[in-house]
């Protein structure tokens, strides 16, 4: 994507370091509510859409995990901010197999996992550089036809094949619901992502690494908090609305 192109999708920020505050104090506020730490959610900006130089303001009010949709427009920004250090990024987007090579390359966190072929390809693209990757598997609760993840009935078989992958740490499991106006309405698919992350705890301790759950975005995320959310991946509170052409 062109810098030209990048700038006319950016909209206008009201203060990112404001915005930034706020979500944190609702963070905390969700987590108290529910007798859980702040330290036990963590905040991943979500930063699709947005340039390089509106990321690198939030790098400058304090956020250092960022998550984006695609790897092509993904790269670039990550090249450009590397000169920044510890920041982590996040692939939260749906990940096509012929594009696990460049994604284990660029990213720490794979929240997008759902088949067994994807895990496999992330794996031989690791074994090749060596690195550890941490990875995600994504649910589909909601079972929408423009939504991606791993169907209930095939969960186990998925778990089962990480945990023979060397390359691959499998780190706890991501959905996205149906969206709703009304974020209470989430609640029950958020409710049973906790419950399926016990169950496979249950049944094979220690499948799912640092048992982390990622749900919960800017509509919904404190009701994902009290459901158990450890990684709330957040954009539109934090950056403003972004375009949709």
């Amino acid at each position: 994507m062109s810098i030209i192109a990048q700038k006319q999708i950016d909209k206008p920020v009201n203060d990112i370091e404001q915005n930034i505050q706020r979500v944190r104090e609702q963070i905390g506020r969700s987590a108290q509510d529910c007798g859980r730490s702040l330290d036990s959610v963590t905040l991943i900006a979500v930063s699709k859409t947005f340039s390089a130089e509106t990321i690198s303001q939030a790098i400058s009010a304090g956020l250092t995990r960022f998550g984006e949709n695609r790897i092509q427009e993904a790269e670039p920004k990550i090249l450009s901010l590397r000169h920044f250090p510890n920041i982590e990024w996040h692939m939260v987007g749906h990940l096509q197999s012929n594009k696990a090579k460049r994604a284990a390359e660029f990213f720490d966190v794979i929240h997008s996992l759902d088949s067994v072929k994807l895990a496999i390809k992330l794996n031989e693209a690791c074994a090749e550089s060596g690195k550890i990757l941490s990875v995600l598997l994504q649910v589909d609760l909601g079972e929408e036809e423009t939504k991606f993840g791993a169907v209930r009935s095939r969960v186990r078989e998925i778990v089962a094949a990480a945990a023979n992958l060397k390359w691959l740490k499998l780190d706890g499991l991501m959905t996205v619901p149906p969206f709703f106006d009304d974020p209470e309405l989430t609640r029950p698919y958020f409710s049973e992502l906790r419950e399926l992350s016990e169950a496979l705890e249950r049944g094979q301790p220690g499948c799912l690494g640092k048992r982390h759950l990622s749900m919960g975005m800017s509509h919904d995320f404190q009701v994902a908090i009290q459901e158990g959310s450890t990684l709330v991946r957040i954009g539109t509170a934090i950056f403003g609305a972004r375009s949709h052409a």
